[in-house]
Protein backbone atom coordinates (compact mmCIF):
# COMPACT_ATOMS: atom_id res chain seq x y z
CA UNK A 1 0.00 0.00 0.00
CA UNK A 2 1.16 3.79 -0.57
CA UNK A 3 1.83 5.55 2.39
CA UNK A 4 3.47 9.03 3.18
CA UNK A 5 6.13 8.23 6.21
CA UNK A 6 7.77 10.80 8.97
CA UNK A 7 10.73 9.08 8.97
CA UNK A 8 12.91 12.25 10.57
CA UNK A 9 12.21 15.88 11.58
CA UNK A 10 11.05 17.88 8.52
CA UNK A 11 11.40 14.71 6.20
CA UNK A 12 8.53 12.49 5.01
CA UNK A 13 8.49 9.79 2.69
CA UNK A 14 5.82 8.45 -0.03
CA UNK A 15 6.66 4.28 0.24
CA UNK A 16 5.23 1.12 -0.55
CA UNK A 17 4.47 -0.95 2.78
CA UNK A 18 2.90 -3.70 3.76
CA UNK A 19 -0.99 -3.43 4.41
CA UNK A 20 -0.68 -3.80 8.25
CA UNK A 21 -3.01 -7.27 9.58
CA UNK A 22 -5.44 -6.25 12.72
CA UNK A 23 -4.70 -7.31 15.99
CA UNK A 24 -7.46 -9.87 17.60
CA UNK A 25 -9.09 -6.61 19.01
CA UNK A 26 -8.48 -4.51 15.92
CA UNK A 27 -10.25 -3.63 12.48
CA UNK A 28 -8.38 -2.74 9.35
CA UNK A 29 -9.87 0.38 8.01
CA UNK A 30 -9.60 1.54 3.86
CA UNK A 31 -9.04 5.37 4.82
CA UNK A 32 -11.45 7.48 2.55
CA UNK A 33 -9.90 10.65 4.04
CA UNK A 34 -8.12 11.84 6.47
CA UNK A 35 -7.55 15.62 7.69
CA UNK A 36 -3.87 17.25 8.45
CA UNK A 37 -3.83 19.32 11.83
CA UNK A 38 -2.16 21.73 13.33
CA UNK A 39 -1.03 18.88 15.81
CA UNK A 40 0.66 17.10 12.54
CA UNK A 41 2.42 20.08 11.68
CA UNK A 42 3.95 20.51 15.68
CA UNK A 43 4.74 16.59 14.96
CA UNK A 44 6.62 17.48 11.50
CA UNK A 45 8.34 20.34 12.62
CA UNK A 46 9.88 17.64 15.89
CA UNK A 47 7.28 19.09 18.56
CA UNK A 48 5.52 16.29 20.33
CA UNK A 49 1.47 15.46 19.79
CA UNK A 50 -0.59 14.26 21.97
CA UNK A 51 2.09 12.26 22.95
CA UNK A 52 5.95 11.29 22.09
CA UNK A 53 6.24 10.68 18.49
CA UNK A 54 9.21 8.24 17.77
CA UNK A 55 10.06 7.86 13.66
CA UNK A 56 9.45 6.30 11.48
CA UNK A 57 5.37 6.85 11.39
CA UNK A 58 2.71 7.24 9.38
CA UNK A 59 0.70 10.50 10.55
CA UNK A 60 -2.75 10.82 10.03
CA UNK A 61 -5.31 11.09 13.05
CA UNK A 62 -8.20 13.10 11.35
CA UNK A 63 -9.55 9.58 9.43
CA UNK A 64 -12.61 8.13 8.15
CA UNK A 65 -13.18 5.16 5.95
CA UNK A 66 -14.78 1.52 5.31
CA UNK A 67 -13.58 -1.35 7.73
CA UNK A 68 -12.50 -3.95 5.15
CA UNK A 69 -11.13 -7.05 7.86
CA UNK A 70 -11.79 -7.57 11.67
CA UNK A 71 -9.86 -9.31 14.29
CA UNK A 72 -11.54 -12.58 15.62
CA UNK A 73 -12.07 -10.98 18.95
CA UNK A 74 -14.30 -8.35 17.52
CA UNK A 75 -17.76 -8.33 17.68
CA UNK A 76 -19.36 -4.93 16.78
CA UNK A 77 -17.80 -3.81 13.92
CA UNK A 78 -18.02 -5.67 10.98
CA UNK A 79 -16.61 -5.92 7.76
CA UNK A 80 -18.65 -2.90 5.16
CA UNK A 81 -19.30 -0.74 8.31
CA UNK A 82 -17.95 3.18 7.76
CA UNK A 83 -16.41 4.70 10.10
CA UNK A 84 -14.62 7.18 12.10
CA UNK A 85 -11.67 6.79 14.03
CA UNK A 86 -10.75 7.95 17.81
CA UNK A 87 -7.40 7.90 17.57
CA UNK A 88 -6.89 8.29 21.33
CA UNK A 89 -6.27 4.78 23.39
CA UNK A 90 -6.28 4.48 26.72
CA UNK A 91 -4.40 1.62 29.13
CA UNK A 92 -7.55 1.53 31.55
CA UNK A 93 -5.12 0.81 34.19
CA UNK A 94 -3.68 3.97 35.77
CA UNK A 95 -5.07 6.53 38.43
CA UNK A 96 -6.65 8.59 35.48
CA UNK A 97 -8.55 5.83 33.17
CA UNK A 98 -9.91 4.33 36.85
CA UNK A 99 -10.82 7.71 38.03
CA UNK A 100 -12.76 8.70 34.64
CA UNK A 101 -10.26 10.79 33.21
CA UNK A 102 -8.85 8.41 30.69
CA UNK A 103 -8.02 11.25 28.36
CA UNK A 104 -5.03 11.90 30.94
CA UNK A 105 -3.73 8.61 30.68
CA UNK A 106 -0.12 8.19 32.06
CA UNK A 107 -0.09 5.72 28.84
CA UNK A 108 -1.98 7.27 26.03
CA UNK A 109 -0.84 6.07 22.90
CA UNK A 110 -2.73 7.40 19.71
CA UNK A 111 -3.36 6.38 15.78
CA UNK A 112 -1.53 8.41 14.14
CA UNK A 113 1.09 10.00 16.40
CA UNK A 114 2.15 6.69 18.33
CA UNK A 115 1.33 4.17 15.81
CA UNK A 116 0.92 4.24 12.02
CA UNK A 117 -2.22 6.42 11.50
CA UNK A 118 -4.38 7.68 8.03
CA UNK A 119 -1.79 9.21 5.55
CA UNK A 120 -1.81 5.57 4.08
CA UNK A 121 -4.30 3.25 1.84
CA UNK A 122 -5.10 1.40 5.42
CA UNK A 123 -4.84 1.88 8.80
CA UNK A 124 -5.38 -0.40 11.69
CA UNK A 125 -7.31 0.80 14.99
CA UNK A 126 -9.10 -1.12 17.99
CA UNK A 127 -12.81 -1.60 17.50
CA UNK A 128 -13.13 0.51 20.75
CA UNK A 129 -12.29 3.06 18.79
CA UNK A 130 -14.22 2.78 16.14
CA UNK A 131 -17.70 5.18 15.70
CA UNK A 132 -20.26 4.56 12.97
CA UNK A 133 -21.28 7.01 10.23
CA UNK A 134 -24.85 7.28 9.12
CA UNK A 135 -25.06 6.69 5.33
CA UNK A 136 -25.89 9.91 4.81
CA UNK A 137 -22.77 11.42 6.62
CA UNK A 138 -19.61 11.60 3.77
CA UNK A 139 -16.08 10.42 4.63
CA UNK A 140 -15.27 13.68 4.29
CA UNK A 141 -17.24 14.72 7.47
CA UNK A 142 -16.30 11.65 9.34
CA UNK A 143 -12.65 12.83 8.85
CA UNK A 144 -13.73 15.82 10.99
CA UNK A 145 -15.42 13.94 13.66
CA UNK A 146 -12.05 13.77 15.46
CA UNK A 147 -11.18 17.73 15.62
CA UNK A 148 -15.31 18.55 16.35
CA UNK A 149 -15.07 15.61 19.15
CA UNK A 150 -11.70 17.98 20.97
CA UNK A 151 -13.73 20.96 20.22
CA UNK A 152 -16.75 19.38 22.23
CA UNK A 153 -14.71 18.71 24.88
CA UNK A 154 -13.18 22.04 25.68
CA UNK A 155 -16.93 23.78 24.98
CA UNK A 156 -18.35 21.55 27.85
CA UNK A 157 -16.11 23.39 30.21
CA UNK A 158 -17.89 26.41 29.35
CA UNK A 159 -20.96 27.88 30.73
CA UNK A 160 -23.40 29.77 28.77
CA UNK A 161 -25.89 32.35 29.46
CA UNK A 162 -28.44 33.84 26.90
CA UNK A 163 -26.82 37.40 27.04
CA UNK A 164 -23.18 36.45 27.69
CA UNK A 165 -20.87 38.48 25.07
CA UNK A 166 -17.99 35.89 24.00
CA UNK A 167 -15.22 36.09 22.02
CA UNK A 168 -13.32 34.03 20.11
CA UNK A 169 -9.23 34.52 19.79
CA UNK A 170 -8.74 33.14 16.07
CA UNK A 171 -11.06 32.38 13.18
CA UNK A 172 -8.89 29.26 11.66
CA UNK A 173 -10.38 26.17 11.50
CA UNK A 174 -10.65 25.47 15.09
CA UNK A 175 -12.68 29.21 16.04
CA UNK A 176 -14.97 28.64 12.97
CA UNK A 177 -16.20 25.16 15.00
CA UNK A 178 -15.94 26.88 18.34
CA UNK A 179 -17.97 29.41 16.36
CA UNK A 180 -20.78 27.23 15.31
CA UNK A 181 -21.37 25.63 18.54
CA UNK A 182 -21.59 28.90 20.27
CA UNK A 183 -23.87 30.07 18.23
CA UNK A 184 -26.21 27.47 18.37
CA UNK A 185 -26.19 27.29 22.58
CA UNK A 186 -26.57 31.44 22.99
CA UNK A 187 -28.18 34.30 21.92
CA UNK A 188 -25.72 36.61 22.94
CA UNK A 189 -23.17 38.44 20.59
CA UNK A 190 -20.34 36.57 19.20
CA UNK A 191 -17.32 38.89 18.12
CA UNK A 192 -13.79 36.77 16.55
CA UNK A 193 -10.56 38.33 16.15
CA UNK A 194 -8.61 36.80 13.31
CA UNK A 195 -5.63 38.51 11.20
CA UNK A 196 -6.76 37.14 8.01
CA UNK A 197 -9.07 39.59 6.38
CA UNK A 198 -9.97 36.74 3.45
CA UNK A 199 -11.94 34.65 6.29
CA UNK A 200 -13.92 37.81 7.35
CA UNK A 201 -17.00 36.74 5.29
CA UNK A 202 -17.63 33.71 5.85
CA UNK A 203 -17.19 33.82 9.82
CA UNK A 204 -20.08 36.14 9.27
CA UNK A 205 -22.21 33.86 7.36
CA UNK A 206 -21.05 31.28 10.27
CA UNK A 207 -22.51 33.18 12.62
CA UNK A 208 -20.16 36.21 14.21
CA UNK A 209 -21.69 39.46 15.79
CA UNK A 210 -18.46 40.92 14.32
CA UNK A 211 -14.86 40.16 13.11
CA UNK A 212 -11.90 42.13 14.20
CA UNK A 213 -8.66 41.95 12.30
CA UNK A 214 -6.69 42.78 16.16
CA UNK A 215 -7.30 42.68 19.56
CA UNK A 216 -7.01 46.43 20.65
CA UNK A 217 -7.64 47.95 24.24
CA UNK A 218 -10.79 48.90 23.78
CA UNK A 219 -11.29 45.09 23.88
CA UNK A 220 -10.10 44.78 27.44
CA UNK A 221 -12.08 43.24 29.93
CA UNK A 222 -15.47 43.50 27.67
CA UNK A 223 -16.25 39.57 27.64
CA UNK A 224 -18.16 37.14 29.82
CA UNK A 225 -16.49 34.08 27.91
CA UNK A 226 -13.01 33.88 25.69
CA UNK A 227 -11.93 31.02 23.88
CA UNK A 228 -8.62 31.11 22.96
CA UNK A 229 -7.74 29.28 19.71
CA UNK A 230 -4.11 29.79 18.34
CA UNK A 231 -1.68 29.15 21.23
CA UNK A 232 0.39 32.00 20.42
CA UNK A 233 2.45 34.19 23.82
CA UNK A 234 0.34 37.27 22.42
CA UNK A 235 -2.83 35.85 21.63
CA UNK A 236 -3.04 33.83 25.07
CA UNK A 237 -1.69 37.27 27.18
CA UNK A 238 -4.42 39.18 25.39
CA UNK A 239 -7.48 36.49 25.74
CA UNK A 240 -7.16 37.09 30.00
CA UNK A 241 -6.92 40.72 29.18
CA UNK A 242 -9.96 40.89 27.39
CA UNK A 243 -12.50 38.79 30.19
CA UNK A 244 -14.32 40.81 32.28
CA UNK A 245 -14.88 40.61 35.68
CA UNK A 246 -16.62 36.85 36.39
CA UNK A 247 -15.67 35.62 33.02
CA UNK A 248 -14.55 31.87 32.30
CA UNK A 249 -11.17 31.73 30.12
CA UNK A 250 -11.04 28.78 27.92
CA UNK A 251 -6.89 27.71 26.82
CA UNK A 252 -7.88 25.53 23.61
CA UNK A 253 -4.84 26.63 21.10
CA UNK A 254 -2.07 23.94 21.42
CA UNK A 255 1.18 26.34 22.24
CA UNK A 256 4.83 25.08 21.44
CA UNK A 257 6.13 23.28 24.71
CA UNK A 258 8.28 26.29 25.77
CA UNK A 259 6.05 28.67 25.32
CA UNK A 260 6.04 30.73 28.10
CA UNK A 261 3.21 34.02 29.07
CA UNK A 262 2.97 36.79 31.30
CA UNK A 263 -0.33 37.10 33.41
CA UNK A 264 -0.57 39.21 36.20
CA UNK A 265 -2.24 37.12 38.66
CA UNK A 266 -3.63 40.27 40.40
CA UNK A 267 -5.96 40.36 37.07
CA UNK A 268 -7.31 36.60 37.81
CA UNK A 269 -7.39 37.39 41.13
CA UNK A 270 -9.35 41.06 40.93
CA UNK A 271 -11.62 39.72 37.93
CA UNK A 272 -11.65 36.30 39.93
CA UNK A 273 -11.12 34.49 36.72
CA UNK A 274 -12.20 30.68 35.56
CA UNK A 275 -9.51 29.88 33.35
CA UNK A 276 -9.30 25.97 32.45
CA UNK A 277 -7.05 24.07 29.34
CA UNK A 278 -8.17 21.13 27.39
CA UNK A 279 -6.90 18.38 25.93
CA UNK A 280 -8.19 15.68 23.38
CA UNK A 281 -11.43 14.06 23.10
CA UNK A 282 -13.52 11.86 25.63
CA UNK A 283 -16.69 10.94 25.37
CA UNK A 284 -17.61 13.02 22.62
CA UNK A 285 -17.29 11.29 19.36
CA UNK A 286 -20.85 10.06 19.17
CA UNK A 287 -22.21 13.59 20.13
CA UNK A 288 -19.77 14.96 17.13
CA UNK A 289 -21.13 12.09 14.70
CA UNK A 290 -24.60 13.78 15.30
CA UNK A 291 -23.90 17.18 14.64
CA UNK A 292 -22.07 16.77 11.47
CA UNK A 293 -24.92 14.46 10.28
CA UNK A 294 -27.75 17.17 11.37
CA UNK A 295 -25.13 19.63 9.70
CA UNK A 296 -25.72 21.98 13.05
CA UNK A 297 -21.88 21.75 12.17
CA UNK A 298 -21.11 22.59 8.48
CA UNK A 299 -17.32 21.74 7.40
CA UNK A 300 -17.51 22.80 3.69
CA UNK A 301 -16.91 26.38 4.30
CA UNK A 302 -13.74 25.67 6.79
CA UNK A 303 -11.92 23.34 3.77
CA UNK A 304 -9.47 24.96 2.12
CA UNK A 305 -7.70 22.54 0.87
CA UNK A 306 -8.46 18.92 -0.56
CA UNK A 307 -5.18 17.22 -1.30
CA UNK A 308 -3.30 14.09 -2.41
CA UNK A 309 -0.53 12.48 -0.09
CA UNK A 310 1.63 13.63 -2.66
CA UNK A 311 1.19 17.34 -1.56
CA UNK A 312 1.02 17.07 2.02
CA UNK A 313 4.70 17.64 2.80
CA UNK A 314 4.15 21.20 0.42
CA UNK A 315 1.23 22.02 2.12
CA UNK A 316 2.92 21.12 5.99
CA UNK A 317 6.11 23.44 5.09
CA UNK A 318 3.60 26.06 3.34
CA UNK A 319 1.05 26.09 6.03
CA UNK A 320 0.51 29.76 6.61
CA UNK A 321 1.94 30.86 3.09
CA UNK A 322 -0.71 28.88 1.56
CA UNK A 323 -3.46 30.13 4.39
CA UNK A 324 -4.37 26.87 5.61
CA UNK A 325 -7.54 26.24 7.26
CA UNK A 326 -8.70 22.90 6.89
CA UNK A 327 -6.48 20.75 4.58
CA UNK A 328 -8.15 17.70 3.45
CA UNK A 329 -6.47 14.31 2.32
CA UNK A 330 -8.38 12.22 -0.42
CA UNK A 331 -7.17 8.62 -0.55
Amino acid sequence: MKALVLTDTKKLELSEVAIPEPAPSEVLVSVKNCGICGTDLHIYHGDPGSAEVTPPVVLGHELAGEVVAIGAEVTQVKVGDRVAVDPNIYCGKCKYCRSGKVHLCSDLSAVGVTRNGGMGEYCTAPEANCYPLPDSMSYEQGAMVEPLSCVLHGFKKLTFRPNDRVFIVGGGFIGMLFLQLVRNYTTGSIVVSEINASKHEVLTQLGATEVVSQITSDLYSQFDVVIECVGKKVTIENAVKCAGKGAQVLLFGVPGPNEVVEIAPYEIFSKELSISGSFINPFTLDEAVKLLDKEVVNIEPLISHRIRLEEVEHVLENYPKLQVSKALITL
